[in-house]
């Protein structure tokens, strides 16, 4: 099994809402990991090109970027928490690159790190 890691970061500002209590509107500079897995390469000896998936990748942030997460539509039902972040990033992108990779090929998981230490990760399901 071969896999590939592309990282990328965006800033954004959320309010949580903790056990009934919302939190202070806040930001971070969220820092996203995205892992590709497949059992085969292509042709040219690649899983997928790192420039398709990082062009990929920009085009999922590119509508949190400098946003209150919470007036996403993603986020409407939800707390834009890391989990919930990194979970939304993973189905989105997955949808993007599906054409993108050899048979087999998939997003495995993104890593959201909203602070030095403090990271949520999400695995997509086989």
């Amino acid at each position: 099994m071969f896999e590939l890691q592309v990282e990328a970061e965006f800033c954004a500002a959320h309010t949580l809402t903790i056990a009934g209590t919302p939190e202070p509107v806040h930001g971070h500079n969220f820092r996203v990991t995205v892992a590709l897995e497949g059992p085969t390469l292509d042709a040219d000896g690649l899983l997928c090109d790192f420039h398709a998936v990082e062009a990929a990748l920009a085009q999922v942030l590119a509508p949190l970027t400098n946003i209150p997460l919470n007036s996403d539509p993603a986020f409407a039902r939800v707390n834009p928490s890391a989990e919930n972040l990194a979970a939304h990033i993973a189905r989105t992108l997955s949808e993007r690159l599906a054409v993108s990779l050899p048979p087999g090929g998939r997003v495995a998981w993104v890593r959201v790190t909203e602070a030095p230490r403090c990271a949520a990760v999400y695995h997509m399901p086989r």
